[in-house]
This record gives C-alpha cells, structure tokens and sequence, in this order.
C-alpha cells in the first residue's frame, strides 16, 4: 500500500473510527476508499472473520489497496453497494463509512482538471471510462441548462449570467482549459471572494459530471437496507448540499426532511443519533490539514426490528 501523505489525509479520523463502533469479527465497507487511510485504521480494529470492502470509482486509488486478506477492493461507484454486496455473498454488514470530500490527490493533480489552480484539460470525471467531460457539457448544454447547474449544485445566484456568459464565450473558442472557465467566471466575482465563488462554479460542474446527490441517495438508501440492527453509518460531508441529505435521512428516514410521527408524537426514524450534535474538526487538525476545515461528521444506528 501506498502510504505516500500526499495522496489524501483522513479527515477526523479518530472521531469517524471511534463512531463506526468496529466489532473485531465484523463485516465493514469503506465506500470511499481513496488513499485508504480510513480502511487501514478500520483494518487495524478487525479480527479473526472481520472483513472490509473498499469502494472506489478511481483507477488512481488501486495504488492504495493494502496487502491484507481481511479487505477486498472493489472498483465502482458506491451507488452499485448492493449489486456488489450480492457479489461477494454479502447479505448484512455491521458498518459503514462515507467520506465524501474529493481527495487532495484528485485537487493536486494537474491533469484531472478539478482545481482552477492549475490550467489542465477540463475533465473532471472521477471514474475517467465514463461520462462526459466537463468540457463537454459547457460547450453542448443549453443555457437553461448550464444555469440549473450552477444554480443547484454551486448555489451560484448568478447562475444565469454565467451560463450566457459561457454560451456566448464557446461561440467564438472552444472551452477546453480550466482557464478558459475561470477566464468566463473572473469577472463575475470581486478579488475579495474570487476563490470562493471559483470553488462553488467548479464543484457545480464536477458534482453535476459524477452524478453525486443521486449516488449518495443510491448509496444510502442501499445501507439502510444492508445494515444489521445496531450497525452504524459514519459519514463525513463537505458542503451544504450533500450535508443537508444526509442529514435529512439520519434525522426523518427519508430525503426531504419529512417528518412523521407515530401516535405518541415520536419521530419514526429508522435511526439512532450517536452525535445530536454534528462532530467537526478540532482547530489543531484544520491548522495540519485546511482542506479539512468544511468538514461534518454524522454518525447514526439502525435501530432495532
């Protein structure tokens, strides 16, 4: 296994290890395996019959996978939890851990296309044998289009402009850079908060290119299902948009927030809250690692039949 730094740094990893509750003997799944730093602290808990699948869409993260016969990697979006679950003869498992924040190897490479610090080919694909790049979705999509993206997923109130912005850009030169796209959105936003408004018009186009709210729906609603009474689900979140599902099926069992009541005034929930309150960094771990500084952790249990 690769144990380079560089690759990503686990965030509030004592907090989600402790809170996943790892029985020696259980049947674990990392669904975001990444630089593997979270599967190694779990592998570190497990025991004779424990077991830990690792879940990743990235052909980047097959560096990572650990010698240990207690993991097994599985190549795919974690949306297909079941399916592979199926696979391996899996029909329960004891817990869950989801980091969802984009790893720093995937910010840091220069190629992939996911940070405006570098000018790289505008690709964003986290699995890169599927899907349209993002290139391609700002040059093809409709205005309508291109404005619900920026609106929905970077919550962008300007999502309007900057999507008649890019049509009448890719009229006169084909969008290919992640310079070309931050050469459109510069004039939108003041030096003050340039980097910020950078990042949510970015994370727009990335989320809605890896079809991220719907696989963490997916995912989620897959869980619950493969979770025994009394397993957790661990889940680290980054922005208010994936933050607020989450929290939403931890809290009411569905996506909305809809809340139900039994006769008694009790919200039926399928869950048990570990944390009422949403666990976040410690200032000595954002001051090691600023990417962590966004960071949520929800932990819950399935309650019992």
């Amino acid at each position: 296994m690769n144990d380079s730094p560089t690759y990503h740094t686990p965030v509030l990893l004592p907090e989600s290890i402790e809170g996943l509750s790892t029985c020696p003997a259980g049947i674990y799944v990392d669904v975001t395996f990444g630089g593997g730093g979270h599967s190694k602290a779990i592998l570190e808990k497990l025991k004779k019959g424990g077991k830990l699948f690792g879940f990743d869409q990235d052909e980047d993260a097959e560096n990572n996978i650990p010698k240990n016969e207690k993991f097994t990697f599985v190549r795919s979006n974690f949306r297909f939890l079941s399916n592979f679950m199926a696979w391996h003869g899996i029909e329960q498992i004891d817990g869950l851990l989801a980091d969802l924040g984009v790893s720093s190897h995937h910010f840091d490479d220069e190629t992939r296309g996911f940070s405006f610090r570098f000018d790289s080919p505008l690709d964003m694909r986290m699995n890169k044998r599927a899907g349209k790049t993002a290139a391609e979705i700002l040059n093809n999509c409709t205005p309508e289009e291109l404005a619900d993206i920026f609106y929905f997923y970077g919550e962008l109130k300007n999502a309007r402009q900057i999507a008649s912005v890019v049509v009448k850009y890719r009229t006169q030169k084909k969008i290919e850079t992640t310079n070309d796209f931050v050469e459109i959105l510069k004039p939108f936003f003041g030096r003050e908060k340039e980097k910020k408004y950078m990042a949510q018009a970015f994370q727009a186009l990335r989320i809605y290119i890896n079809g991220e709210m719907d696989a963490l729906k997916e995912m989620l609603s897959q869980a619950l299902q493969l979770l025994k009474p009394g397993g957790r689900l661990v889940v680290i979140t980054y922005h208010s948009l994936e933050d607020r599902l989450v929290k939403n099926f931890f809290k009411t069992g569905n996506f909305e927030g809809n809340v139900e009541k039994d006769f008694y005034g009790n919200v039926l929930t399928p869950f048990r809250q570990i944390n009422n309150k949403v666990i976040v960094p410690r200032v000595e771990e954002i001051e090691r690692n600023l990417r962590s500084r966004s960071a949520k952790l929800r932990i819950v249990e399935k309650k019992e039949l």
